[in-house]
Order: structure tokens, then C-alpha cells, then sequence
């Protein structure tokens, strides 16, 4: 089985919403001046977190970057223009979960919300430009 770092699920009768998948490897206790995206490679986003693994702590910190990452001046909007509002997902906390790896630092994370409602082409091509634009810029 191969392992991807983002993939698309498209909305269907029993979701009503298309959902991003992201495949993160997190890095808890990590120093805060290193917490973020670390890393985008094919199989997976490297995340470092300052927060310890223990009573969910290192998954909220991983939510937490992942909704509060700030790049607009990086992130083409849907329709091609530079956008000032954007975040990497432009999404509140409550639009991302963790699927699988509560426990595990191989974790899964969808992604809900307005950020997925293009086609997967496009969805899956601007998520990729940001987060690698977030490992260029730090």
C-alpha cells in the first residue's frame, strides 16, 4: 500500500462535503522556536510541535498550527490573484480532525470546509504550493 501526503475524497451521498486528507509525521517537544510545518515530501507533512505527547497535547498543538500557518502572500487564491485573507487552509479548528493516529506520531488529518470545495486537481495543487511555500519560508 502506497502512502501519499494529501489526497481528495469527493463529496457523496453519505458526505456532503469533499474532504483533504494530509498524512502528517509529528515531532512532539520540539523547541518553540521550531514548532510548524517542517517538512513536505510525497508521503508525508513533517510537523514539529513543543507540546509533549501525553493527554492529547501534541494533537491539539497539531491542529492548532495547521489552522493558524499564515502565508497569503504566497497563496494564490481559487481564482488566480494574490489573496490577503488566506491561510494555508483558511479553516477554524473545527474543520479539522484527526482520523487515525491519536496515539501515534504518524498521524491523519481531514480537512473539511472551504478550502476543499474546488475540484481535487486544484484543491490538491494549491494545498501542496502552500505547504511548500511554508517549508521554503522558515
Amino acid at each position: 500500500m502506497s502512502v501519499r501526503a494529501l489526497w481528495f475524497v469527493a463529496a457523496t451521498k453519505k458526505s456532503a462535503q469533499n474532504t483533504l486528507y494530509m498524512q502528517c509525521n509529528v515531532k512532539p517537544g520540539a523547541s518553540k522556536a521550531r514548532e510548524g510545518v517542517s517538512s513536505v515530501d510525497d508521503e508525508a507533512i513533517g510537523i514539529c510541535v513543543a507540546a509533549q505527547a501525553r493527554e492529547g497535547e501534541a494533537n491539539k498543538a497539531v491542529i492548532r498550527i495547521l489552522s493558524e500557518v499564515r502565508i497569503s502572500q504566497f497563496c494564490p487564491s481559487p481564482s488566480g490573484s494574490i489573496s490577503s485573507y488566506l491561510q494555508v487552509l483558511d479553516l477554524p479548528k473545527s474543520d479539522l480532525h484527526i482520523t487515525q493516529g491519536l496515539k501515534s506520531r504518524s498521524k491523519t488529518v481531514a480537512v473539511v470546509g472551504s478550502w476543499v470545495n474546488s475540484s481535487e486537481e486544484e484543491c490538491l495543487r494549491r494545498t501542496r504550493e502552500c505547504l511548500d511555500k511554508i517549508v521554503e519560508g522558515s
